[in-house]
């Protein structure tokens, strides 16, 4: 199926993601992971909820982590420019026959959740309380030293449809993967700050998360982590990496935290803001799809995931696999 054209002038304006919440089964272990150890900040904790901001990040949160008897993703988050944004994507959405509600979210203004036709729960926002900037207190910065969220990731049963769906919402295709002998899309990366993607879809039994990602200065910051890592008890953690994509260019790192969330550790994309920019296509089977230096990713990789709260799954149809590790 053909790649969306780029949708320039959308119903509502997107300026970027925003934050994710995460259902995690211990919230100690996960401060420890989290926090401790990937450097993350607390900007406000209680007996069920850690929020979480980046070191470049003004707004109060990018994470939520809140206790849950099962791990699940409670929802993806979305700026908008500004409050009549938020009531045209309102109206937009539900003349698409979805749902629709204000809800009250701590330290943030008015909050329209809705979802995606998939069943993603998504909320979008215009305000969020402000925090002064901490990016030059270099006392503060350790483990991978994440400097902002970057995107998310999605298994999604059908990625054309997915594709079509947030260019109609604004989000323009950078990159994809094609299945040559059924001429669909396999993955797609799309993006609305400039980077090559704020969300991604990958085919899969979904709709699930696959993983959130977050900038860090050089790949250096991904070896010092490795190093943290591999001698305080997180061995085991480490999924896959390190490593340079092919679709993006990024340096990466995956790893996955005891309720099984996984979180891409990323830096090195390219600049995308141009309106006419042409996506790149890639071939399934291209080794250097994946990983420019060839290296296939594991299965676990292709597999695992983490389900939304109360979304049930949905298996995709279309059956091509790329190269996957032994």
């Amino acid at each position: 199926m053909p790649i969306p054209a780029p949708n320039l002038y959308p119903p509502f304006n997107i300026v970027r993601l925003s934050h994710v919440e995460l259902g995690v089964t211990d919230l100690a272990w996960s401060r420890g992971f989290y926090v401790d150890t990937l450097g993350l900040q607390v900007t406000h904790e209680d007996a069920g909820h850690i929020y979480l901001r980046a070191m470049e990040e003004r707004g109060h949160h990018c994470m939520i982590l809140k206790k849950a008897d099962q791990p699940s993703v409670g929802v993806l988050g979305f700026k908008v420019w500004d409050e009549a944004d938020l009531d045209r994507a309102e109206h937009w959405f539900r003349g698409r026959g979805l749902p629709t509600q204000w809800i009250e979210r701590p330290f943030m203004g008015r909050v329209l959740r809705t979802c995606d036709p998939f069943g993603i729960p998504l909320e979008f926002y215009a305000r969020m309380d402000r925090l002064p900037p901490i990016h030059q207190q270099y006392r503060l910065y350790r483990g991978v030293r994440p400097l902002r969220i970057d995107h998310f990731n999605m298994f999604s049963s059908n990625v054309d449809q997915s594709a079509q769906f947030y260019s109609d919402i604004g989000f323009r295709v950078t990159e994809y993967t094609e299945d040559a002998e059924t001429g669909r899309s396999w993955a797609v990366w799309m993006h609305r700050k400039g980077g090559v993607h704020d969300v991604a879809f990958t085919n899969g039994t979904g709709p699930r998360l696959h993983h959130t990602a977050f900038w860090v200065p050089t790949p250096l910051n991904i070896i010092d982590l490795l190093d943290l890592m591999s001698t305080t008890g997180y061995l085991e953690n480490i999924e896959r990496g390190p490593g340079r994509h092919g679709i993006s260019n990024a340096f990466f790192l995956y790893i996955r935290d005891r309720d099984g969330h996984r979180t891409e550790i990323y830096c090195s994309d390219y600049q995308t803001v141009d309106p006419d920019l042409e996506p790149i296509r890639w071939d399934l089977k291209d080794p250097q799809r994946q990983t420019l230096w060839g290296a296939p990713a594991p299965r676990s990789w292709f597999e695992l995931g983490s389900v939304f709260d109360g979304v049930p799954l949905v298996e995709s149809d279309l059956k091509a696999q790329p190269i996957i590790a032994p």
